[in-house]
This record gives C-alpha cells, structure tokens and sequence, in this order.
C-alpha cells in the first residue's frame, strides 16, 4: 500500500454506530452496554427512542456522507490516503474494519474520531477500543490519532454562520426576551473532572458567539442525554430543565445549538427535535434548533488539514481563542474515566 502521504498508509474513521433496522436496535444496545448489567427494561426503554424513527439511526449514512466528502477533498487535492470506517457499537465494526486494513496492508495509520471534544468517552475509551480490536483482528498497527478540533476554525465557523442566521429571524423587537442554549452531552462529574471536556465546550460556546456577533450574555452551556442512576452527579443544567426555568424568567424565543456533536444523529433529532421541542410548544417559547456541522465544506476541509499537518510539520496549525491547539499524543493520565463505582450506565452516543 502506498500514498503520497507516508509514513501513513489510510486513514480510521472512527465513531460510535448505531442500528440500521428495528431488528438491530436491541442488539446494538446490548453491544452498548456489555458486561455493565443494565436492565433489560432500561434497554427497552431506550430502544424505544430508536423505533420512534423507524429502528434506524442516521449516523451510519451520515458518517458515510462525510467519509465520501472527504475522500473527495483528498482526491482534490492530490492526496492517495484510503479511508475506512469502523464503528464501536454496530457494523462495521472495528475489528472488522482492522481486517480491511490488513487485508490493504497497511502499517502505520491515522485516526479521526467524530468527537471535537477531550473526554473519557469520547477519546480514551476510543483508544482502548482499538487496543481491543487489534487483539480481535490480530494485527499491530500503529495509529495516530488526529488531534481534537473544537477551537479550529473548520468546526467553529459554520457553527457560527447557522446560529447568527437563526438569532437573525428572531424580531429584534423580541431578542430582550431570547436566549442561545449550546447543548453537549452530558457525562458523569467525576469523569469531566478527569479531562478538558468542559473548558474545552465553553471555549467553543464563547468563539460561536463572538463568531455570530451575539452579546456574550444570551448564551449559555447546557447538556442533554444523561442516563443511569440518579445517585450519580452528572454535569448540569439538562437542557428540559432549563428551558422550563426559562420559561418562568419570561423567555419567550430559543435557539438551541448542538455544539457537542458533529451530525444530526438519533440523540439530536429525539432529544431536541422531539422532546425538546414538544416542552417548547409546552411553554409558549418559539425554539429553533441550529444544525450540526455535518458535511460542510469548511468541516471536511478541516479534517484534511488535520492529517495534512500530522504529515508535514511545517504547515501552520490553525486553532480560535485563547486555548491553543491540542496535543497530538495524548498524555497518560488523559481523560481518565473516573468512574465512581457500580452504577447504571449510559446508553448513549458521546462523541458520535
């Protein structure tokens, strides 16, 4: 296997996966939750948000989108580095997509996760996924994994183009009475206490909103999908509960800007769409929801540059704000899980 970008020999489009029928909706969920003792009531619980939109969740077809629009942009310009998708809960999965890279005999690899964020979930474990797989597959690659990007101006810009757009349609008139609620999802306390999950969400709330020229004080952070025991501490406000305060603050517009994902996947469209949403009309506030990067140009540029950087040292690496550009190789001590005992896990899609 050859490219014009050696030492790497492809790049591993890494996300979570999710079922692509209602017969793969509990079978993914188990795979979510292995070894954990989730519930099986808990299991259908959740398997209902998956048959509210037919048993299929869009992120598959919406990874495979964006893996073609970046193949396109290497082809563009002039780069022969394959691309290959593995998943951590559903087909294809990464053993499966390890075999591919034998199979191309590749040695040295890069890796892009779908999470613009540092945290236990959404990089770590991601990790620890490929150490797994590379067991499973019987191979012993070397990957790299490209840097996260939540303060590159490929992730942050269009973000902030969608969100001026939808300020823009509230009547100016009204804005005194209008707030920007950026939405993450949320994780247990004592693993954000282990990473930069958090600064690293603010930081990009802050660029967003000076990106859309929008005063500092109408924005804030909130999460969404939290799951397992109540007795864990997870992080706070929950988006539905917010919006309920808000409501009694005299808040009569919304936007609400999934800031923490990368796509319109299941969580976005059930737990904003839907049930957000739904609360909304509840209370009398007029929501508008921003769309996630997706396939933007700027985005999948970004990714490019990513690996163009990682392959030439001399490009300048781009970064927003204060915070600066984020390491290459991942400390020791990073994005520990800080774990806190037996408990109910998440059934979730962090970092997907």
């Amino acid at each position: 296997m050859t490219s014009t970008l050696l030492p790497y020999d492809a790049l591993l489009f890494v996300s979570f996966g999710g079922p692509d029928g209602p017969d793969d909706v509990l079978p993914f969920l188990e795979n979510v939750t292995r070894g954990r003792g989730v519930p099986r009531e808990r299991l259908e619980e959740v398997a209902e948000h998956y048959h509210h939109f037919g048993g299929k969740s869009p992120i598959n077809e919406q990874n495979l989108a964006l893996i073609a629009a970046v193949e396109a942009e290497l082809a563009r310009r002039g780069l022969n580095l394959p691309v290959v998708f593995g998943n951590r809960n559903w087909h294809p999965l990464l053993p499966d997509a390890l075999r591919q890279l034998k199979s191309r005999q590749a040695r040295r690899v890069l890796a892009f996760f779908t999470s613009a964020y540092s945290s236990y979930s959404g990089c770590r474990q991601y990790r620890e996924n490929l150490a797994a797989a590379q067991g499973e597959a019987e191979t012993d690659f070397t990957f790299e994994k490209l840097r996260v990007f939540y303060n590159h101006p490929g992730f942050i810009e269009p973000q902030a183009e969608s969100l001026a757009r939808a300020w823009s349609a509230i009547p100016q008139a009204e804005r005194n009475q209008a707030r920007v609620l950026f939405t993450a999802h949320s994780i247990p306390t004592s693993m954000a206490n282990g990473c930069r999950y958090t600064q690293q969400l603010k930081e990009a709330c802050r660029l967003v909103s000076a990106g859309a020229e929008l005063p500092a004080e109408v924005g804030e952070l909130v999460y969404q999908s939290r799951s397992g025991s109540p007795r864990t501490p997870w992080l706070e406000p929950d988006v539905c509960d917010r919006l309920r305060q808000l409501a009694g603050e005299g808040v009569r517009h919304v936007v609400i800007s999934p800031i923490g994902f990368v796509s319109d996947h299941l969580e976005v469209l059930f737990d904003l769409d839907t049930e957000a949403a739904e609360l909304c009309t509840e209370l009398g506030i007029s929501m508008q929801r921003v769309p996630t990067v997706g396939t933007d140009p700027r985005f999948v540029s970004m990714i490019v540059e990513l690996i163009e950087e990682r392959c030439r040292p001399e490009l300048p690496r781009r970064s927003l704000g204060v915070q600066g550009v984020s390491h290459d190789l991942c400390p020791a001590n990073c994005c520990l899980s800080g774990a806190p005992g037996p408990r109910r896990p998440a059934v979730s899609q962090a970092g997907s």
